[in-house]
This record gives structure tokens, sequence and C-alpha cells, in this order.
């Protein structure tokens, strides 16, 4: 049970630093400036030679924790990782600008005594001649960035123009603290996306509104393509009732008698020797059969129309059964009586 905690707790402790490794690698030196006479002034009002850090990513990353040095010594791989960090000066936790925001620029002042703020760091840089420095992960291990900045006139900087380029900025064209208006990179589309919509927001509305409109035009195309085959459906319901299929038929048989009757026609004027009587007389009988199979053609409606027979009338049918003396009876015939016997 031991063993399989302690194989948990490592594979947590490797996850961890593998994230912050990935979170490090965003953080960049942006800009040095070594001799500073009429740059920025820290909040002593001194002037100071100063490192400026960017973050390149869209989230936040805390750079307390890290070190900077000038020694490069600790490029000494045999080297353990305490006797490398005390080559270096770590960025001291303790102040909200060390979380720095996507795309944000953090500035550390050189040459100065960590007593006097949480951002003054003791790495020194002198203040003519090329100076490396580094930037590393807050395990003394990982080199997360570095640079070479060659000897430097006075105010000048050294800024980074892109991923791999760098350039001498004049003073007043350096940028402390913000990005460097000399090699200020070129956003694509995505990227300015990602600046105005950091948290993803935008992205999630815009992708619901794609999907709702398709299901919409998915709905319109099938209501209209429901709409024309319900509209066949009824034409050929029509077509078919019983006062149009007669004449249906009517054509039908007309172009079959005019058909027969071309054919006989083309192969009597093909055949030269024979009588054209014969061929009037098949046109007749032709036309004749035209008339018979045409009126043969019924509608298949039957109409029944009522007519008063009088069947049901009591007098007029069944009179035989009437007294013919009754008094009512004005045009009865009159018996005369029989006469009485005494």
């Amino acid at each position: 049970m031991n063993h399989l905690k302690l194989l948990i707790g490592a594979l947590l402790l490797t996850a961890s630093q593998t994230v912050m490794g990935q979170g490090a690698k965003n953080i960049v030196i942006s800009e040095v400036l070594t001799g500073n006479t009429s740059s920025i002034v820290d909040e002593f009002g001194q002037r100071k030679a100063w490192i400026e850090l960017e973050n390149t990513s869209f989230s936040t990353y805390n750079v307390r924790g890290m070190f900077i040095t000038t020694n490069r010594k600790v490029l000494d791989e045999s080297l353990s990782a305490p006797e490398r960090i005390s080559l270096m000066s770590m960025i001291p936790s303790g102040d909200e600008r060390t979380a720095m925001g996507a795309r944000q620029h953090l500035l550390l002042f050189c040459n100065s005594n960590p007593t006097q703020g949480k951002l003054h760091l003791d790495v020194q840089v002198p203040d003519s001649g090329e100076v490396w420095i580094a930037l590393y992960n807050g395990n003394g291990v990982e080199l997360i960035d570095s640079v070479s900045v060659p000897a430097l006139t006075t105010d000048y900087s050294y800024a980074r123009q892109d991923a791999k380029t760098w350039a001498v900025v004049e003073p007043l064209k350096s940028t402390p603290g913000i990005e460097n208006a000399a090699g200020a990179k070129k956003q694509t589309g995505v990227d300015k996306f990602k600046e105005r919509d950091p948290y993803g927001f935008a992205m999630a509305i815009m992708a619901m509104g794609i999907v709702f409109l398709c299901l919409a035009l998915l709905w319109l195309f099938f209501s209209v393509f429901g709409m024309v085959m319900r509209h066949v459906d009824t034409a050929k319901k029509v077509a078919n009732t019983q006062p149009i299929k007669p004449i249906t038929k009517t054509v039908e048989k007309t172009v079959e008698m005019a058909h027969k009757t071309g054919n006989i026609m083309q192969e009597g004027l093909e055949m030269k020797g024979i009588d054209m009587e014969v061929y009037m007389a098949v046109i007749g009988l032709a036309l004749r059969q035209y008339e018979d199979d045409v009126h043969d053609v019924e509608s298949g409606v039957i109409t029944i129309k009522s007519k008063d027979t009088d069947w049901d009338d009591e007098y007029s049918q069944m009179t035989h059964w009437h007294d013919p003396f009754r008094p009512s009876d004005h045009n009865a015939p009159s018996i005369p009586k029989a006469p009485e016997l005494h």
C-alpha cells in the first residue's frame, strides 16, 4: 500500500512539474537596458539597469520563484541544483505584479538590493560590455530563456523583434513595461481573437450560433421540400381523377392513331406500285376505329336522378279495396233496393 502511495505521489509531482514547465516556457526575456541615465526610474527615483519579461501566452502565469542570472557557470551540467541556484537571483513572492496576465510585461531592476522592493534583484549587469542573461525555472535546472546582450551605448536597449531576432533600440524608442515598439509583433487574426476573448466565451457563443443556424437551414430546406412533395402528390391525384382520365386516354389514343397513320402513309409513298385507294381505305378504317375507341371510353360515373312514379299512392294503385257505395263517393252509380218480402 505504501509503495502505491509513493507511486501515485511521484506521478502527481511529475505531472505538476510538467504543467508548470509548459507554463514557464511562455515567459521570455523581452528587452534589456544596461546603462540607464534617462530611462525609467524605480519607486525611489533611482535609475537602474532593468530586464523586461513578457508572458507570450493568453493565460496568467506567476513568475515568483523563477531565477535570473548573468553567470555562465550555471551552464555547467555537473552542478547540482542547489549549487546552480546559489549563482542566481530569485524573483521573490509577495508582489501581485509577478502574476503576469496574457501578453503582460514585468520590469525587474538589476544591480539593486531585494530589500528595496519585490522587483529589485541583486543580479549584476555591467553598464558597458557584453552580458549574458538567463531565465531559469523554479527548480533551478530548466533553462527557460537566455540572450547575449552586446555592448550598449548609454540608454540604448536591446529588444526582441520576434522569436529569434533582436535589435538595438534608440533611447526614445525603448519601451519598458509595454510591447516593443521597434519590433512589435505582427498578430494574426487568431492571436487578435484570443487576445479579445481570453476565456473563450465569444468562441462558445459563435459555435452555438453556427450550430443553430445550420439546424434552422435544415428545417427550412426540409419544410420547403415537404411542401413541394405535397403539391406533387396533389397534382398526381388530380391527374388520376375520373373527369381527366378520359381526356388523357383520348390524347394517348390520338397520338397512337396519328403515329400509325403516319407510318402507313410513309410506307405508301415508298411503295409506288400500289393503288392509293388502298391507303385511303386503311386511313378511313383507322379513323373509324379511333372514333369507336374514343366513344367507348366511359367516365365510370353513374348518375341517378329521382323520379316520382306514384307507386305508393294507395288510392290510385289499390282502388279495388275501396267500397264503391260509400256515401262520400258522389260519382258511384245508384243501385235500387231489393223488394221487401212480406
